[in-house]
């Protein structure tokens, strides 16, 4: 890579990871993620939706990544850019399946650790009422009592 003064400067591997994660997120590839996303990584999907909320782990946000891919999930990077800790993406999102639409602008905040890792993510959406009303549509919360995971807890 060039600056602008003609110089040449050595790629930013935080960019370079990101640019990595892209195909493997649409592959599926939960092991390739791994290179990317730290063990604890926390990913916060925005919204009122099922979906949102933070992803704790990597066993989680692949799990997750797995749902988007049942609705055909499609990311184009737009634009990429860095500091010391952080990267943020740009990128068109949409789905190729499900009911409704699901197509708008991202950004994506990504910190990496000091072992070159993301350890934490937060999604921006263009249109989050859009994508509250896609994610209601096609992934409905289960039927109670299946979703009462636990009883309430008393106070201490």
């Amino acid at each position: 890579m060039t600056s602008l003064d003609g110089e040449e400067v050595a790629p930013d591997p935080k960019i370079e990871a990101v640019n990595c994660f892209f195909p493997v997120y649409a592959a599926n590839d939960g092991t390739a993620m791994s290179a990317v996303l730290a063990p604890d990584i926390a990913w916060t999907i925005p919204g009122h939706h099922p979906r949102s909320g933070t992803k704790r782990g990597l066993d989680d946000v692949v799990s997750f990544c797995d749902q988007l891919g049942t609705a055909g999930f499609k990311a184009e990077p737009l634009f990429i850019g860095s500091n010391d800790e952080y990267v943020v993406d740009i990128h068109r999102g949409w789905t190729t399946r499900g009911m409704g639409q699901g197509d708008t602008m991202w950004a994506l905040v990504w910190h990496f650790d000091s072992d070159g890792q993301v350890d934490r993510m937060a999604n921006l959406s263009g249109d989050q009422h859009q994508m509250d009303n896609y994610m209601w549509t096609n992934f409905p919360l289960a039927p109670l009592p299946a979703r009462l995971a636990q009883p309430l807890k008393e106070s201490a």
